[in-house]
């Protein structure tokens, strides 16, 4: 696993110096179709199943607009949205919308001390590794590797994100393997903990 995690790391940072950063002016023409769904700036979706967008990380961003636009990571919801931008329009797209902060949502008090643990220590018992290993103990992820910033992100979209790599519906990113393997390992309860606890981490 360790070798896993240190192989994409490594691959992520390479592809990194293969192009340059978005230009978010560029990318506030092209985002006003995004508003429907992400809201303004990518910060309110219209729906909790739909993710914030606001400062998730520009290298995470294109990687799964990119995803997206060539059918690798199928949604229903954007088929052929994305159809008729390039490589360079997906990069200012992706710059725009990291430029601005993600706003915290609230977390339930429910479940919010399992999703601490599991966040921060990972289950030992079912292996599977704390989510701050990768994504920042804050939350605010890694940029240059590609993992994106989670803490207050919908606690609806993340379930739902889980759920998928756990399922085998996410798995055409490049650290997508990674997730898919932690998420396998993950019950629906220790999924909505978690989901919850993100949801309040700034």
């Amino acid at each position: 696993m360790k070798k896993l995690i240190a192989g994409v790391v490594l691959g992520l940072g390479l592809s990194m110096t293969a192009h340059g950063a978005g230009d978010p002016e560029a990318g506030e023409a092209n985002a006003g179709v995004c508003a429907g769904c992400h809201g303004q700036n990518g910060a309110a979706p219209v729906m909790a199943a739909y993710p914030k967008l606001a400062g998730l990380g520009e290298t995470y961003l294109v990687q799964q607009l990119r995803a997206i636009r060539d059918g690798e990571r199928p949604i229903p919801e954007m088929t052929g949205m994305l159809d008729d931008m390039s490589d360079e329009d997906l990069q200012d797209l992706a710059a725009y919308f990291d430029q601005t902060e993600m706003p915290v949502s609230q977390a339930s008090e429910e479940n919010l001390e399992q999703g601490r643990s599991l966040y921060k220590g990972g289950n030992l018992a079912s292996g599977v590794a704390a989510c701050a290993a990768c994504h920042n103990p804050e939350g605010k992820g890694n940029g240059p590797a590609g993992y994106p910033h989670l803490g207050g992100q919908n606690a609806e979209y993340v379930i739902k994100s889980l759920k998928a790599y756990r399922d085998g519906e996410r798995n055409g990113a490049p650290q997508s393997q990674i997730m898919v393997d932690i998420a396998s390992r993950l019950t629906d309860t220790e999924i909505e903990a978690v989901a919850n606890y993100i949801s309040g981490l700034n």
